[in-house]
């Protein structure tokens, strides 16, 4: 492997790939790439990923720098920090085999993976995975004890100017398969015209599938200033003690925003204001629901999305995966067969039509001639 161009760098992957181009080479410090940030990275198509870290540890099932391997995107492994240090953004960068060179000098040396180095992964983290349910268990139970309130609706929301009442409410999250799953359902949102969620940068996948969110809800760290600018009520999630990043960023773009303290994740809060408000129905796209989803967040304590999915399940639809459901390509007979379909009438109108015979009878005259019959 030898490649040359352009370096992007980003501690944070899902910040990198907002800035990441075909033919970059893009720098990650990433262990266990999940595949939301994977799905991001093969989109933008650069030429190759050098992560600091390993990208499957073997802890648990995790497919991401797979689906990376398998899109044809080389990913050099456990290559250090150095770049972070050695390289700006937009240098340009050479790799030669496993090593990272700037100006021809060595920055950092990491080992090339195989689909076969991931495959022996996955085989590992097969057998460790009782070790991990364990621990994930043990820690949920441990945070359920002190969250239940959550569980009690003793969360304090403010006032909303959109109206929730009684209507349907599909909360967005860019989660995995979210825009397949989300333009499966575009006919129902069309129709029943649900108040739009957009979780973080799930805001800006309602936007991409022409569908202005009605709210935004998050720490504000992952959705554009486009989305943040549409009009959409935004709600700033904080953290228990009250602190919020997310809103420093809002008011500095001249907007409003509530300010809501929650334990947990801020899908968790989207789903709660749905359903505190009175929401008829809660369709969720893209939201994490099971254990690998929970460890790929690198979360160790989901009790707060146990407790919230047991609050709405009354009203929960997850249309995770509903594009999967039925998956069937228009084969070339039936098309064959619409034309034909389609054919039959015409050419009985057009035979049986006064100005169109003479011409029908002179076409078979001819063939007659040609053929010799």
């Amino acid at each position: 492997m030898h490649l040359k161009g352009k370096a992007r760098l980003d501690l944070r992957t899902k910040n990198l790939v907002k800035r990441l181009r075909r033919n970059d080479i893009a720098f990650i410090n990433h262990d266990d790439i999940d595949e939301v940030a994977a799905m991001g990275i093969i989109e933008a198509r650069p030429q190759a990923v050098v992560n600091a870290d390993a990208s499957i540890t073997g802890r648990y099932p995790t497919r991401g720098v797979l689906s990376i391997l398998k899109a044809g995107i080389p990913v050099i492994d456990r290559a250090g920090t150095e770049p972070f240090e050695r390289i700006r953004e937009g240098m340009i960068v050479e790799l030669r085999d496993g090593q990272v060179f700037r100006e021809g000098q060595l920055v950092a040396t990491g080992h090339v993976l195989t689909i076969e180095d991931v495959e022996a992964k996955l085989e590992e983290a097969r057998h460790n995975f009782k070790g991990e349910l364990d621990r994930f268990v043990e820690n949920t139970l441990e945070y359920a004890r002190r969250e239940k309130g959550i569980l009690l609706g003793d969360v304090e929301l403010p006032p909303l100017a959109t109206r929730i009442k009684d209507r349907p409410a599909l909360v967005v999250v860019r989660g995995k398969n979210y825009r397949e799953d989300l333009r499966a359902i575009a006919s129902y949102i069309q129709d029943e015209k649900p108040v739009r969620i957009g979780v973080d940068g799930g805001a800006d996948a309602l936007l991409e599938e022409g569908f202005r969110p009605d709210i935004i809800v998050g720490d504000m760290d992952s959705v554009s200033d486009q989305a943040l600018r549409c009009g959409a009520e935004i709600v700033v999630h904080a953290y228990p003690d009250g602190r919020a990043p997310g809103l420093q960023r809002v008011r500095e773009m001249g907007l409003e925003a509530k300010v809501v303290p929650m334990t947990g994740t801020s899908e968790d809060l989207a789903m709660m204001l749905a359903f505190e408000k009175g929401a008829s129905l809660l369709v969720a796209v893209g939201t994490h629901s099971s254990m690998i989803d929970f460890l790929e967040k690198g979360r160790r304590g989901m009790a707060s999305t146990f407790l919230v999915r047991l609050r709405v399940g009354s009203i929960l639809v997850d249309a995770k995966g509903v594009s999967q459901l039925y998956r069937q390509s228009l084969r070339a007979k039936h098309v064959a067969q619409l034309l034909v379909a389609a054919l039959v009438p015409i050419l009985i109108i057009l035979w049986v039509s006064p100005s169109t015979r003479p011409f029908f009878q002179l076409l078979a005259l001819q063939l007659k001639l040609l053929l010799g019959w």
